[in-house]
């Protein structure tokens, strides 16, 4: 009798334990903040992450890239989405990165521009955007050679610590804090910014203006192409925005070079010892992970990156 009293207070104590770990697990949430380059795949993986492990949830919001470093390093979150550079200060304070993505910054304006069209066949050299966006010595529409609509020049930049806009500037040899312009307050206000004012242009993370759905540019929103080497117009090999799917390719084949294409990441305060944290990185960096990248709009890791990545938290 004894015995068996014992064996049915062993079974009790373990339905109780399993019940105690699945209610842990319930309540297991992933808090998550940072660069809105990254918002719209991080939602995609948590969702997938999800149907495989329905008593995981998610916090996610977007506020920059600035605000998810300084939120992941004070610890307010589990992981902060990066999409520039980590500087050396905000290592020693323990961030600790994973690459999970490619994408790029691109250059915009309004597709009713008075010269959008000269503007898709002449293109506009990187000394020129150094002049618009860095040292202000073109102002107006007709101070670049072979447009002749004599119009200001509504120039956007970020008001928030971002990730979009310290990469443009990086491909000016500058600091986002050199960009000049009219602040606006994140990606989806950037790309508002541009599709609402004719005269506009700036930048925006390939996201806001691509549609996923056609994988053309947004309606109101015209692609500046850049002319690489500076001969007055868009070469063939210079041209690769018609369509997501075409300048993805070239991101991937290096045609549109780094910076303004850039590695995105998720930033942790210490190497990452969790397991539900280290089972979502792993499902990030899987082939199936990286296979939802295209079909949002991003461009996916090569194989050497992704064992390199895998290695970052074994």
């Amino acid at each position: 009798m004894n015995l068996k009293l014992l064996a049915c207070a062993l079974l009790v104590s373990l339905l109780a334990c399993n019940r105690t770990n699945n209610r842990v697990e319930k309540q297991e949430t992933i808090a998550i903040s940072g660069a809105f380059a990254l918002y719209p795949m991080m939602i995609q993986w948590s969702q997938d992450f999800k149907a495989q492990h329905p008593n995981v949830r998610f916090n996610i919001s977007a506020g920059g890239a600035g605000k998810g470093i300084a939120d992941v390093l004070s610890d307010m979150v589990d992981i902060g989405m990066v999409s520039r550079d980590i500087h050396p200060e905000e290592v020693q304070k323990g961030g600790y990165l994973i690459n999970v993505a490619n994408d790029a910054v691109v250059a915009t304006c309004n597709v009713n521009n008075p010269a959008a069209k000269e503007l898709a066949t002449r293109g506009i050299t990187r000394d020129e955007f150094i002049a618009i966006f860095l040292e202000g010595k073109i102002g107006r529409w007709d101070q670049l050679s072979g447009i002749n609509h004599a119009y200001d020049m509504h120039v956007y930049v970020r008001s928030d610590a971002a990730g979009a806009a310290e990469t443009w500037a990086k491909f000016l040899d500058a600091s986002q804090e050199d960009l000049l312009g009219i602040g606006v307050f994140g990606d989806p206000g950037q790309a508002q910014a541009i599709m609402r004012d004719p005269l506009s242009i700036g930048f925006s993370n390939l996201n806001y203006v691509y549609n996923l759905k056609t994988r053309k540019p947004q309606p109101e929103v015209q692609i500046l192409p850049i002319d690489w080497n500076g001969n007055g117009r868009v070469d063939k090999n210079e041209f690769f925005y018609q369509s997501l799917d075409s300048l993805n390719a070239a991101i991937g084949d290096g045609r549109y070079p780094a910076p303004p294409a850039r590695t995105l990441g998720l930033l942790f305060h210490g190497k990452p010892q969790n397991e539900i944290l280290l089972a979502f990185l792993n499902y990030i960096l899987s082939p199936q992970g990286q296979a939802r990248l295209p079909e949002n709009g991003y461009v996916r890791l090569n194989k050497a990156v992704v064992e390199q990545e895998l290695t970052k938290i074994e």
